[in-house]
């Protein structure tokens, strides 16, 4: 198990957290923008957890790109990584506002869409390296 986390670079770990922060930011923005295009347009609620879904799997992408940038090999899995602690962290933001945790097919949904997006978006950022 030592041996695993010699190979763990620093910038990598500083990678998918950037990754992450940066995927938090892109989740404000549109998060934001739905709120006002819901307010001042004729766009009703009901569209909210498909705005949700797309903003998580954008943002995903983006965190998984980045933190691969970061990484020597296996891009899809420095992706994920940064998926599963979006996720946790966004389940973990929806338990402290929802006070207290329901387990539901839309968290499950949630992790999955992460980890999987993570996934494509690592794949696809090991590719562009600097």
């Amino acid at each position: 198990m030592k041996k695993i986390f010699e190979k763990i670079r620093r910038e990598q770990v500083i990678g998918v957290i950037m990754g992450v922060v940066i995927a938090y930011a892109i989740t404000a923005i549109s998060f934001i923008g739905a709120a006002i295009a819901i307010t001042y347009t004729n766009l009703q609620e009901t569209a909210l957890p498909a705005i949700v879904m797309i903003s998580v799997v954008l943002s995903v992408l983006v965190a998984g790109f980045d933190s691969a940038r970061k990484a020597d090999n296996k891009g899809w899995l420095w992706g994920m990584v940064a998926g599963l602690l979006y996720a946790i962290v966004f389940i973990g933001i929806i338990v402290w506002v929802a006070d207290g945790f329901i387990p539901d097919m839309r968290q499950l949904t949630l992790l999955a869409l992460s980890l999987v997006g993570g996934g494509v978006g690592g794949a696809i950022g090991i590719n562009f390296k600097k």
